[in-house]
């Protein structure tokens, strides 16, 4: 019989009660707790799973021994104090992207999970969608070639959020997709960014480029204030160009044979530029939730000591882009060196 894991969940707003679901859907884990301040939220639940222990406060979970892991799904300014609790607490820990506000706090937590044996997994939940694994596998395939640009779009209208701007509130989905997806350092980041709408100060339109230290670059585009959602990155390379659209559920993933093929003629040191359109197939994709399979992969860690996707490494290289694309937004664009 496979090793059961108790687990609880702290935060019960927008996300905490998908982490609920998938765990107590999971074979493996055993859903015993939820804490979050408001009892509305804790009263939805217990209605939902009446055998479940609710709370106000956290600390509760924490001190509960009956307990291996928690998942920490509150606002963003809370992570580090809440998950460090957790781990010096013994538990294992999966923590809500991003996962610190600093890279000082990151780097803190990775250093503590190591010292206490314990499995930090950030919820980069895109990871582990079909998609973006199929993406991850026809890239280490070949055969789209070498990789010359990323370019990402994640907009629409709203949410506003009251802690976090725009940057901090999409930018990990994206960041932690290009850092899985590109076998590629980062060297300088610049980012661009207004708040036209008097909502406290925070900015709700940001474009970011990271450079790399070849020819390849990265571009984000993210916008609480576009008349439309859309959520659509394009990965152009040598051989072939992909394009993954999240909204598109029946093709997400699309892989065109289009390209620009640089020929000269020595005798007349003549360049010509061709360009090359073939065919575009879309791979089947698998459907599974994302958390489920993340879920699954956070028990599979715990119980065979296994390194997580999304270990604390991987959240780390995002909050240090984040931390610098908002220095750079600070300095009105300025390259910031990562």
């Amino acid at each position: 019989m496979a090793e059961r894991i108790k687990v609880g969940v702290i935060g019960c707003g927008y996300w905490g009660p998908n982490l609920v679901r998938n765990f107590a859907k999971v074979a493996g884990f055993d859903m015993v707790a939820v804490a979050d301040l408001r009892q509305e939220r804790l009263d939805l639940i217990k209605r939902q799973y009446p055998h479940l222990k609710t709370t106000k406060h956290y600390r509760d979970i924490l001190a509960d021994p009956d307990i291996d892991a928690v998942a920490v799904v509150t606002p963003i300014s809370t992570h580090y104090k809440i998950a460090k609790e957790a781990l010096l607490a013994g538990k294992h820990v999966l923590i809500e992207k991003p996962m610190a506000q600093t890279v000082t706090e990151a780097l803190e937590l990775i250093e503590l999970a190591e010292q206490e044996n314990l499995v930090l997994m950030v919820d980069h939940t895109f990871i582990y969608t079909g998609a973006i694994r199929k993406i991850k596998e026809i890239i280490e395939s070949g055969e789209l070639g070498e990789i010359l640009y990323f370019d990402s779009i994640r907009i629409n209208l709203g949410l506003f959020q009251h802690d976090v701007d725009v940057l901090w509130d999409l930018g990990p989905h994206d960041f932690s997709i290009m850092d899985f997806l590109l076998d590629k350092e980062p060297l300088s980041i610049s980012a661009i960014g207004v708040a036209p709408i008097a909502y406290n100060n925070l900015v709700s339109i940001a474009y970011i480029t990271i450079n790399f230290g070849d020819d390849t670059i990265a571009h984000f585009n993210l916008s609480w204030l576009s008349p439309v959602k859309i959520r659509r990155t394009l990965i152009g390379g040598s051989r072939k160009m992909l394009v993954y659209d999240h909204l598109k559920h029946d093709e997400q993933v699309k892989v065109y044979d289009k390209g620009v093929e640089i020929r000269t003629k020595d005798a007349i040191y003549e360049t010509l530029v061709q360009y090359r359109t073939g065919d575009m197939y879309a791979p089947k994709i698998d459907q599974t939730e994302a958390l489920e399979v993340e879920c699954k992969h956070f028990w599979d860690c715990i119980v065979n000591r296994k390194k997580p996707i999304t270990d604390g490494w991987a959240g780390l290289r995002v909050v240090k882009m984040l931390q610098a694309a908002q220095k750079s937004m600070a300095n009105k664009g300025e390259v910031i060196p990562l």
